[in-house]
């Protein structure tokens, strides 16, 4: 039995620890359903997360010395894996391209920006535009990077408590 699924299932795996860790999801969106024993989520909480799955498969890879997007990646394999199956190639190779993890400690950044006020922001050189998008930005529940300068202050301030 030929099975893509488990290949590339550590992407929905990362989605689903980044979509909780981030704050995407969280338990309130859940609900549980007596009649079948199942929980499901809330609408709303489900187009959160799949538009945080969309992002994971049309994330960068290089594959083949180019870059590609997942998406496009397991399409490939998926020809791959058919030219194997009929006997048009003799070898089939899942192991490359390999995911590479970066974690990001996203939850901890957040807690850092809401702690500040406008004033520490000002004494750490933040500049206000800046403080109100890392607010802004904080508060939502999507994934977001930090500059590097930003959050280069932030951590002086964490030292700082």
């Amino acid at each position: 039995m030929y099975d893509l699924q488990e290949p590339f299932r550590w992407i929905a795996d990362v989605a689903v620890m980044e979509a909780f860790e981030s704050g995407v999801l969280d338990l309130p969106d859940f609900y549980f359903t007596g009649d079948d024993y199942r929980y499901r989520f809330e609408a709303e909480a489900k187009e959160r997360f799949l538009d945080l799955l969309r992002e994971r498969f049309n994330s960068g890879v290089r594959y083949r010395d180019r870059a590609s997007k997942w998406d496009t990646v397991i399409e490939q394999k998926t020809v791959e894996l058919g030219r194997y199956l009929v006997g048009r190639t003799a070898e089939l190779d899942f192991s490359e391209p390999s995911p590479k993890l970066v974690r990001d400690e996203d939850r901890e950044i957040r807690k850092r920006i809401l702690s500040i006020s406008e004033l520490e922001a000002r004494q750490l050189g933040i500049a206000r535009s800046t403080y109100y998008d890392l607010l802004r930005n904080a508060r939502r529940k999507l994934s977001y990077k930090v500059c590097a300068k930003a959050l280069e202050n932030l951590d002086s301030h964490l030292g700082s408590i």
